[in-house]
Formats: C-alpha cells, sequence, structure tokens
C-alpha cells in the first residue's frame, strides 16, 4: 500500500513538472511569436513609407487620370475642384494632424532602425527657429521620423515648440501624396512658406532645412560623414530677415542605412544626376537597401542601423531686414563652426573614432 501511495505521489509530482515544463514551453512560444509578430509590424511600416515616398503621388495622379475615363469620373472632378481652392495651403503651414502624427505605425517605424533624438539645450517659445539637418542620406529617414512624427517626443522634449520639416515644393502639386505631407506638419523648402511661418504665424515655429539637399544625397554613402554646406547660404539670410535662430542639427547613421552607386565627377551618371538636380529639382540616385523577407538580398528596404540626431546649442540671430554679404559670411561661419564642434562632441559616443573628422564641402 506505501509503495503504491510512493508510486501516486511519484506520478503526480512528475506530471507537476511536466505541467510546469509545458507552460514555460508555452510562454517562450508566445514571446517568440510576438518578437516576430513586432518585427513584421516594423518592416511593414517602413515599407509603406519608403513607396510613399517613392511613388505615392504618381500612382494617386493615374488613378485620378484614369477615373475620368470611366464612371466614377465625379471623383476626380470634385478632388480637382477642391485642390484649386485649396492649392496655396500648404504654403501657409499646411494641415498639421496631431492624430496622424502620433500613429502606432511610427513608433514601429523608429523602432525598426532605431532612430533617437537627443535634445542638448532648451529652445525658447518666444523665439522663432531654423534648424540645420544634416546629412540628407537617400531619404532624410531621420528628419521625417523625428520631425514630421511624434514617435520620439519632439514635442515633449521642446515643449512649445512646432517643428515643420521643409520639403521640394514639387511635393505638393501631387494629389493625395500632399495631404499626407501636410498631415505630419511638413511643408514646401521655398521663400514663402519660410518668410510667412516666421513673420505671420507668430513664435515657437522651428523650421527643418536639410541643408545639403539633393547634392548631399549624391554622395551618400556608408562611412562617410561629409555635409554641402560651404556654399549653401541661403538659409542663413532668412534667418538673419526675420530673426530666427539658426539650430545646427546632426544625424549620426543617416548615411548607414543605404548602399549607393556613386558616379564620378564626368561620367554620364554624375551628368545626368545633375541636369536633374538643375532642373527638375533632386537628382535620381541608384541605391539599394536589403530585401523585404532577407537582410542577405538586396531591395528597397534600408538597412536596420541606428540613427541618432542630436540637435545642438541654438545660435542667437539678430534681425536684418537687409543683411549684407558680410553679415551673411559671418553667421554662416559661426553655423559652420557650432555644427563641427557638435559632431565632434558627439560622434565617440556613437560608434565614431575620436580621429573622425566632418568633412565640409
Amino acid at each position: 500500500m506505501k509503495t503504491l501511495i510512493a508510486a501516486y505521489s511519484g506520478v503526480l509530482r512528475g506530471t507537476g513538472s511536466s505541467i510546469l515544463s509545458a507552460l514555460q514551453d508555452l510562454s517562450a512560444i508566445t514571446w517568440l511569436n510576438r518578437s516576430k509578430v513586432e518585427k513584421q509590424l516594423q518592416v511593414i511600416s517602413v515599407l509603406q513609407w519608403v513607396l510613399s515616398f517613392l511613388v505615392l503621388g504618381v500612382a494617386c495622379s493615374v488613378i485620378l487620370v484614369y477615373l475620368i475615363c470611366t464612371d466614377c469620373w465625379l471623383i476626380t472632378a470634385l478632388y480637382f475642384t477642391w485642390l484649386a481652392f485649396d492649392w496655396n495651403t500648404p504654403k501657409k503651414g499646411g494641415r498639421r494632424s496631431q492624430w496622424v502624427r502620433n500613429w502606432a505605425v511610427w513608433r514601429y517605424f523608429r523602432d525598426y532602425f532605431p532612430i533617437q533624438l537627443v535634445k542638448t539645450h532648451n529652445l525658447l517659445t518666444t523665439r522663432n527657429y531654423i534648424f540645420g539637418y544634416h546629412p540628407h542620406g537617400i531619404m532624410g529617414l531621420g528628419a521625417f521620423c523625428n520631425f514630421s512624427t511624434e514617435a520620439t517626443e519632439v514635442s515633449k522634449k521642446f515643449p512649445g515648440i512646432k517643428p515643420y520639416l521643409a520639403t521640394l515644393a514639387g511635393n505638393f502639386r501631387m494629389p493625395v501624396l500632399r495631404e499626407y505631407l501636410m498631415s505630419g506638419g511638413i511643408c514646401p523648402v521655398n521663400r514663402d512658406t519660410i518668410d510667412y511661418l516666421l513673420s505671420k504665424n507668430g513664435s515657437g515655429n522651428a523650421i527643418i532645412i536639410v541643408v545639403g539637399g539633393a547634392a548631399e544625397s549624391l554622395s551618400s554613402m556608408p562611412g562617410k560623414n561629409a555635409v554641402t554646406l560651404r556654399n549653401r547660404k541661403g538659409f542663413v539670410k532668412l534667418a538673419l530677415r526675420h530673426g530666427a535662430d539658426l539650430v545646427p542639427t546632426y544625424s549620426f547613421g543617416e548615411n548607414e542605412v543605404y548602399q549607393q552607386v556613386i558616379f564620378e565627377e564626368g561620367s554620364w551618371g554624375r551628368w545626368v544626376q545633375k541636369k536633374f538636380q538643375k532642373y527638375i529639382g533632386f537628382a535620381p540616385c541608384i541605391f539599394h537597401g536589403r530585401g523585404l523577407f532577407s537582410s542577405d538580398t538586396w531591395g528597397l528596404m534600408p538597412y536596420s542601423k541606428p540613427i541618432t540626431t542630436v540637435v545642438g546649442e541654438p545660435i542667437t540671430i539678430p534681425k536684418l531686414e537687409h543683411p549684407t554679404q558680410q553679415d551673411i559670411d559671418l553667421y554662416h561661419a559661426m553655423y559652420t563652426e557650432a555644427l563641427v564642434k557638435l559632431f565632434n562632441q558627439h560622434k565617440t559616443k556613437f560608434g565614431l573614432p575620436e580621429t573622425e573628422v566632418l568633412e565640409v564641402n
């Protein structure tokens, strides 16, 4: 009898251990699946943005033109009628949507790389600002995530400051794409828009200008820290005309997420790129990232490399209605010096050697 009881107790103990082991295995499987799901959501969030960046405007234009030839022609007619009345909205700051800026998709977008925003100094809400963002990279992923969404909590880190990321004005001529861009607080990078935001929109405005633009994107490649700035002085002139403080901003890792074919000066490829840049405003790049399903294949997905955007100390700028070239050169030199200093102060924190030098072209 005692033997049977002992055996029965052993079975129970064994069963308990088996159940506990099974629960632990189930917990591990659940965690693994959750991790996989989150990674897939990160990939999807980045994919939708890359496709939006590359084809949304063209695709929507084609669809609207096609609808004219169908029974749904009224959709196109109504949209373009409304577009005619709404044409100048982007020049006045657009239609920012906090709901869109707080979409969960942007948090998955952030975590894919991941992307981080580092604040070094407070910004006064009684002033307006022009952020110079460097480098451009291929798509300006850090600029978009940090200043056109709330994924990195830009509004909490800089309370009372309203960021406007400036991009090519041509994007706002594309149906539907323009609405998508405006909802994130993106505006055209032209004088009319910047003049309005810095003079008729109160204070606490921060316009983020990717100073190097298309020219800088042509030299974007992993391992290279270079900015196109030496002859880019228009943003300094705008700052002086409105008394807007200049804020140097450097994004470590922006150049690491895509590989690009670099054409040498004088080659046919570079000639084509410069013609596009001159007449259209952007330079077509031949680039690749990783594949959608595997990091070992080529595709349009950026590589999962960390991007850290460091916002530097603002440079106080006086308001000069008619700044001279000497004034512009003086504050441009101050800005360049501040940008190099910001880079040198933070480069070792983000994996660069002490000997790394920021190349200013």
